[in-house]
């Protein structure tokens, strides 16, 4: 039934949450994986994880930037939260219930993930790889100054590209080429 449904989402979404879980969250789109993700760093932050330690990677930049508002946004409720508000956010996030110095730390935290070194890492797949191609350039056997090509110059290269192809195949330059041009 729908209920069920909505209950074993509710176990799930709370198992993924746990700061000692290892998870991977994957779900379609609209289905609260933001959400998600951002209360699991939320509670690994409460349960004293530096902010530079957490890596958060994401598809879009659009979801990347919706994950680092949120946890901005709650860090900054938090401080200025009345306790009965702080202590029902709290409760959501920590299984072995809300105490004094969660509290505490709960109102410290925005603080502490802006004066974090490197701050909070909230990136999507692409950029994180390119920065590690950027980190080690040698052992990936890439440039070590390259710069990644932009989309419209890409699709301008791979049209230059089947452009000379064809013209080649055209001109009979390589024979392979123009009998597979015959068959198209």
């Amino acid at each position: 039934t729908g209920v069920a449904y909505i209950e074993a989402a509710r176990i799930s979404q709370a198992k993924a949450t746990h700061p000692e879980a290892s998870v991977w969250v994957s779900a379609f789109a609209g289905s609260g994986k933001t959400t998600v993700l951002t209360r699991r760093v939320l509670a690994l932050l409460l349960a004293g994880t530096p902010a530079n330690r957490i890596l958060c990677l994401t598809f879009t930049k659009a979801a990347a930037a919706e994950m680092a508002n949120r946890i901005a946004a709650q860090l900054s409720r938090w401080v200025t939260a009345d306790e009965d508000t702080l202590i029902g956010d709290l409760s959501q996030l920590l299984p072995d219930g809300v105490e004094r110095d969660s509290m505490k730390r709960a109102r410290r935290l925005f603080a502490e993930v802006l004066d974090a070194p490197g701050g909070l890492q909230i990136s999507t797949i692409h950029a994180f790889c390119q920065s590690l191609l950027r980190r080690f350039p040698l052992e990936a056997n890439v440039a070590p100054h390259f710069t990644l090509i932009e989309e419209r110059d890409a699709e301008e290269a791979l049209a230059r590209a089947l452009n000379d192809t064809l013209a080649e195949a055209r001109a009979g330059f390589d024979a392979k080429l123009a009998d597979a041009m015959d068959v198209i």
